[in-house]
């Protein structure tokens, strides 16, 4: 009988070891992962206080062996502060069939700041990969299976993709309710194709193309080199929790040139020829094409709208024109002020002798007509405290 005893003894002390075990690793596991930083369109990583780091600080300071008679020669040395703003300006000049005009001299060039001119610090032209982040609308507002803008968005997403070149970098972002980062940054053309094929059937209805637009840019933000969103849109925004001005703010401070493509163009001109498309969505529409034009000017980017599937190539030969060819201009601002406040910023091509507006001629002699596509201004940075 006492054998039996201590079995039950030792029975009831191993279930309880077990449930003391299975209750910490439970507690554990409800922690989740340990999350690293973020995996979407390089999103930069947050920092992290690593042990080692605290323990570096909890540290005694190592007392000085200055003397103040030193230290006293020292403060009366010049300093300098190493906080100057400066400004940087992607600007690409463009004859009327949006080719590139290359061979323009710096002095031609003239930068102001809130009417102010300034001085360029540096000047170059170059041709360099591109870092493009597609964002496409893809939701059942316009793109049921097998209609016309699912026919004409899927052609223009993968008519694009099959113009970039070799070491060109390229994500794929597809948005209803919501953006979904199908494919991050790559130059691995497979992983580009099978990330258009995940785009077949829509699953919402909504199209939020604030909510998206605005976080790819703020996205993409701290990315070194040539950048660019493609947004291949209706226009049309349904349920974002961004207003259209937060929006632009948004994108102003973000810095990342938006080129649109505007979707359905033909179709609606079909549809309103007929007196199927009330006065209540022509509006609509129409308020689409001015919100795409507006991201694309104040990003230093570019709207198209094309009504016939040839227009296609001519629009991509135009978006690699402007990202690959451009004029890198840098200024210092005269204006220091770190206020916070919106600087807007024009670039004109001037005659230095004449002071007035540059003319451009062909081989024939015949002037050219062109655009100078640059961002309309920045953001100034706020004073750290």
């Amino acid at each position: 009988m006492s054998h039996i005893k201590m079995l039950r003894w030792v029975v009831v002390a191993v279930v309880a070891i077990l449930s003391w075990a299975a209750f910490g690793w439970l507690a554990q596991a409800q922690q989740g992962p340990a999350k690293s930083g973020s995996e979407t369109v390089a999103r930069p990583r947050k920092k992290t206080s690593s042990p080692a780091a605290s323990e570096e600080t909890e540290q005694p300071k190592i007392p000085s062996k200055l003397m103040k008679k030193d230290a006293k020669d020292l403060e009366e040395l010049p300093t300098f502060r190493s906080d100057t703003i400066t400004v940087s300006l992607d600007v690409a000049v463009l004859d009327s069939k949006g080719r590139f005009i290359p061979k323009i001299p710096q002095a031609n060039f003239r930068i102001l700041e809130d009417g102010v001119p300034q001085k360029i610090a540096t000047f170059s032209m170059g041709e360099a990969p591109m870092t493009v982040a597609m964002v496409i609308e893809f939701s059942n507002l316009f793109q049921q299976y097998w209609t016309e803008g699912w026919y004409q968005t899927l052609t223009a997403a993968y008519g694009f993709v099959e113009t970039l070149r070799p070491d060109d970098y390229v994500a794929i972002i597809a948005y209803d309710l919501r953006p979904e980062i199908l494919s991050d940054f790559t130059t691995d053309r497979r992983q580009i194709q099978e990330a258009l094929q995940r785009m077949r059937i829509a699953a919402y209805s909504e199209s939020n193309l604030y909510d998206a637009i605005v976080d790819t840019a703020e996205r993409m933000s701290e990315i070194e080199g040539r950048k660019a969103i493609v947004l291949i849109s209706s226009g049309i925004d349904t349920f974002s929790k961004l207003t259209f001005d937060k929006a632009r703010k948004a994108l102003q401070n973000a810095g990342v040139p938006i080129y649109s493509i505007g979707l359905l163009q033909a179709l609606r001109e079909w549809m309103d020829a007929r007196g199927w498309l009330g006065p209540i969505a022509r509006l609509d529409f129409l308020q689409a094409d001015n919100q795409l034009r507006t991201f694309s000017k104040e990003t230093g980017g570019q709207a198209f709208f094309p009504r016939f599937y040839g227009e296609f190539p001519g629009i991509f030969r135009a978006i690699h024109e402007a990202l690959r060819n451009q004029y890198f201009i840098t200024y210092q601002p005269t204006n220091q002020a770190r206020d916070g406040k919106f600087r807007r910023v024009k670039v004109e091509l001037v005659n230095p002798a004449t002071n007035e507006p540059l003319r451009i001629v062909d081989e024939r002699g015949k002037p050219i007509k062109y655009q100078i596509v640059a961002k309309a201004g920045y953001t100034a940075p706020r004073e750290v405290e």
